[in-house]
């Protein structure tokens, strides 16, 4: 008898699987397709902002310029949070496609480096194997 499938939705957190290490390994990234909220350092890091912008330019411009080339979706100002551009897909900008692979892996955002540490359901992420996609 097959396993059952689990069909995982990102947006319904009891769908999701408890975190063990080595998952990531044949998971479809689906944690790549949920909405990736980042802060200055992160676009610092990423080489989207310069360091000097984020010292010496008003934060709301520095969003302006971002939305205007499309990086970034959204910008919460009374937090200073910017809420990634995705693809159509639903996927990230920095997830190659074909292999579901971070591009920007030592770059990434610390949301991506500390999920699933936290989130919106700790020591839990949205699993999905690779072989369904």
């Amino acid at each position: 008898m097959k396993p059952a499938i689990r069909i995982v939705d990102v947006d319904r957190l009891d769908t999701w699987s408890k975190y063990k290490p080595g998952l990531c390994d044949s998971c479809a990234a689906n944690c790549c397709t949920m909405p990736l909220e980042v802060q200055l350092p992160d676009l610092v890091r990423l080489g989207l902002v310069d360091a000097f912008e984020v010292d010496n330019v008003d934060h709301k411009l520095i969003a302006k310029r971002l939305l205007k080339a499309r990086l970034i979706d959204h910008y919460n100002p009374k937090h200073n949070i910017f809420t990634m551009a995705r693809r159509a897909s639903g996927d990230c900008n920095f997830l190659d496609a074909s292999t579901r692979r971070c591009t920007v892996y030592e770059r990434r955002p610390e949301t991506c480096r500390l999920h699933p540490k936290k989130g919106p359901k700790p020591g839990w992420c949205a699993y999905g194997d690779k072989r369904m996609r």
